[in-house]
């Protein structure tokens, strides 16, 4: 079986960040349910919110007045991402004092590669608890952290002991600890996945182990080969240190429904300035296609895309309308334009195969 390269991989979760940053700022938010996120009168969703709202059931990319029926008292604040930078850049500056190969995935999160650091003689469980110590002394925020020798777990690490707290696993623990990993902490398998495998009796990291690598292939291709080295806690993947941006977009929610295309193309074309102004920062890359995405009254929503070259209006005038009849006469509550750009390292390698 293939093996990787030992490596001391920490992930760094803030406690319920966006929340936690406006109860530090204003203290009386601190002992009432707290979420940020737009209001309900204007079908906002929760950004996030804190560990008392949670015990409601409310949790991010929940509907704002849906939260609001489970926690009548929720205090619902809009957010300030400017300030929430601000701050994950203090965060960030805390994660250099011990290594340069950070990943973010997230203004809230990232991974860090401390493989070589030497730190605390090198232990990543005590420069886990140093990155954490810094943050609550000097931020006066929380995080948590998970330790382990690959991305997947490190990650599945951090939530075990939320909030304020770390999870470590060592390189000797790993079958053990993904024995019994149930496939739905696997990042990536999302619950329609999981009841695909479900269907099939297959619940946990052991029950794909039995199965056997071949077998996962022949049923699930790809996923199939995936889920067979997450089974046996093997992660090769390095950190990604530099970003290139692959898209662009712009989108809306509606106060109310849009029942009629006419609505739909006004909308639209109060979206293309700002989605032009986007644009502008990117004015070397070259576009690969343009798409619409839309979300019905019925919180089914579609996205279609065609090839383009320029950021050209009429085009999206022939994809708006066929995204519409995709709702079958239902209104919107959502419309978004989006630019996807061409991947130039790939063009580049491609064009030096083909010198040879």
């Amino acid at each position: 079986m293939e093996t990787e390269r030992q490596r001391k991989i920490i992930h760094v979760d803030m406690d319920c960040f966006y929340a936690a940053v406006e109860m530090r700022d204003d203290p009386s938010l601190r002992d009432i349910p707290l979420a940020v996120g737009g209001s309900a009168d204007r079908r906002g969703v929760i950004s996030t919110c804190n560990y008392i709202a949670r015990e409601y059931g409310v949790h991010s990319a929940m509907a704002t007045a849906y939260a609001k029926r489970l926690c009548p008292d929720l205090r619902v604040i809009p957010g300030r991402m400017s300030y929430y930078r601000e701050v994950s850049r203090q965060i960030r500056e805390i994660f250099h004092r011990y290594t340069d190969i950070i990943e973010p995935l997230s203004l809230d999160e990232a991974f860090l590669d401390v493989s070589e650091a030497p730190h605390h003689e090198g232990s990543a469980t005590l420069i886990a608890e140093s990155i954490r110590e810094a943050i609550r002394s000097e931020l006066h925020l929380t995080a948590s952290a998970g330790v382990a020798p690959n991305k997947f777990i490190a990650k599945i690490c951090s939530d075990e002991n939320k909030p304020d707290g770390q999870y470590v696993v060592r390189p000797e623990d790993v079958e053990a600890f993904c024995r019994d990993l149930p496939l739905k902490k696997i990042p990536g398998v999302g619950k329609v996945t999981v009841k695909r495998l479900s269907a099939q009796g297959l619940n946990t990291c052991n029950d794909i182990r039995e199965l056997g690598e071949q077998e996962c292939v022949r049923r699930f291709g790809s996923l199939g080969a995936l889920l067979f080295k997450r089974s046996h806690g093997i992660d090769n993947r390095e950190l990604t240190t530099n970003w290139v941006r692959k898209s662009v977009s712009v989108e809306r929610t509606f106060p109310e429904d849009i029942n009629d295309i006419e609505g739909a193309i006004l909308a639209m074309a109060n979206l293309l300035p700002e989605l032009r102004r986007r644009l502008e920062k990117h004015a070397d890359r070259n576009i690969r296609n343009l798409q619409v995405k839309l979300k019905f009254a019925d919180f089914n929503q579609t996205t279609i895309e065609r090839g383009a070259l320029t950021l050209d209006e009429s085009l999206f005038h022939e994809l708006l309308p066929l995204a519409w009849e995709r709702g079958q006469g239902q209104g919107i509550r959502l419309l978004g334009l989006g630019v996807s750009f061409r991947d130039e390292n790939r063009i580049a390698e491609a064009a030096q195969l083909n010198l040879f």
